[in-house]
């Protein structure tokens, strides 16, 4: 017995392409979209790399060995229902698994045929919980590795940057942790105190709003998504997030490393480790010893710059580009060891290969954030905790790294780009009508 076939028995079953019948060739008549097209081409490039096999080497150790009951859904069609959540901006698993049931185009490239019921978002559910955060991170590599091969990461440059994730909770279900007491009995307390009637809720709604606030996570917690932290927004607007950050090589844009971070969390805090732990995964995609480093430069936002973390990454050899953002700082206060620390860092941001840094970052870096969160489902997001939303962020980062190879095979990178840049192929002149009316025909002949 094949590995393959084990697999099949005790696993999960391995989802093979439909066998041909005779509704394949009526389909074959029928116009073929954009995103058939580029879901076709993809399919095929993962077959080119081994994706499914390789998926399925990771996934398997979590799956039943026993032979016992039904087998499980194949991890491969799971990763890529959620690859077509990233391509098709669906926030929910919900969503997803309704428009894989409804499209014709993905049903095909996740090899099921018309008559078969696609995964419930239930069974993605139930599939995410059985993925360990191990194994998230082994299946980010598997796309890091495959653009290795293909000459797509450096890892010579590497640029940080984060930004929020809307997280699915509210303030109106803030509690205090003191007291207990709900935030909306709150406000209608303050109201009172201001002389304003609390069973009035347009008026208290209208006191809230513009009384300033000045809520702290250390009084303030939502009891059905605790993880969460009170912050800004993109706009400014205060609400409960989470903090998305990724690792990108400055040369390709290709991401080295993706974490969700509390949303009260500096971006300082620990970033050495964070440029370190992407340097890992870039050995581990090469197949490297761990101790390798390639990093020549670490890049980053005004945020990011910490006297000690800058001190950490210059000790391993590694040029920091951040900007001090204190202009008037008095290094005779600072020790011999931060002193040359900070006089290094500004010394690369005025250089002349420091500003071309700085500028690929903020290309790369909101490049792939605008694909992440704006247009791959993830600026709001519909699960809760943490573990749950690294996991989702973690296939969303390789989800952009396959988008990143199939720009540099194909010169599209999106199923909407295939189809605005002419990615339709019709074979030459083309009618709708004369399909119909050859589909009209082979009808009568098999009747």
């Amino acid at each position: 017995m094949s590995i393959s076939d084990t697999i099949s028995c005790h696993m999960f079953a391995i989802k093979q392409k439909p066998s041909p019948c005779p509704l394949e060739s009526w389909t074959k008549l029928l116009a073929k979209s954009g995103k058939y097209q580029f879901y076709n081409q993809l399919d095929q490039t993962l077959d080119t790399f081994g994706f499914g096999d390789q998926v399925r080497r990771l996934c398997a150790p979590v799956y039943d060995q026993s032979g016992l009951g039904r087998p499980g859904i194949d991890p491969v069609v799971y990763a890529k229902m959620l690859m077509v959540g990233f391509f098709e901006n669906l926030t929910s698993e919900r969503a997803i698994a309704a428009h894989c049931a409804d499209s014709i185009a993905v049903r095909e490239f996740l090899h099921y045929e018309l008559t078969e019921i696609t995964p419930d978002h239930s069974s993605l559910s139930i599939i995410r919980q059985r993925l360990t955060g191990q194994i998230h991170d082994q299946l980010f590599n598997l796309s890091l590795a495959t653009l290795e091969e293909q000459g797509l990461v450096r890892g010579k440059h590497l640029g940080i940057d984060s930004s929020i994730i809307q997280a699915n909770a509210s303030l109106r279900g803030l509690v205090h942790r003191q007291t207990e007491e709900a935030y909306w009995d709150y406000v209608k307390r303050l109201a009172q105190e201001q002389g304003i009637n609390p069973q009035d809720s347009e008026a208290v709604r209208k006191f809230d709003r513009k009384r300033p606030k000045t809520m702290s996570n250390e009084e303030w917690y939502n009891p059905d998504e605790p993880e969460a932290k009170i912050g800004p927004k993109k706009d400014g607007a205060i609400d409960m997030i989470y903090k998305a950050e990724i690792v990108a090589d400055l040369d390709t844009g290709a991401l080295a490393n993706a974490n969700v971070l509390p949303g009260d969390q500096a971006d300082h805090e620990a970033v050495s480790g964070r440029f370190l732990e992407a340097q890992q995964n870039l050995n581990e995609a090469r197949q490297e010893p761990p101790e390798t480093l390639t990093l020549k430069t670490g890049t980053g936002d005004k945020g990011y710059f910490v006297v000690p973390e800058l001190q950490a990454l210059q000790d391993e050899g590694i040029k920091t580009v951040i900007r001090d953002p204190v202009v008037n700082r008095r290094l005779d206060e600072l020790s011999p060891e931060a002193r040359r620390a900070v006089q290094g860092a500004r010394r690369s941001v005025k250089s002349p290969y420091g500003k071309e840094l700085l500028r690929r970052r903020g290309m790369h870096l909101e490049r792939a954030f605008a694909h992440i969160l704006d247009w791959g489902g993830m600026r709001r997001t519909t699960l809760r905790g943490g573990v749950n939303l690294n996991k989702r962020f973690k296939w969303a980062a390789a989800f952009y790294n396959v988008s990143l190879l199939m720009r540099h095979l194909f010169g599209v990178g999106t199923a909407k780009q295939w189809a605005s840049q002419g990615g339709v192929s019709c074979g030459g002149s083309f009618h709708l009508g004369g399909v119909w009316l050859r589909l009209l025909n082979n009808l009568q002949a098999w009747n």
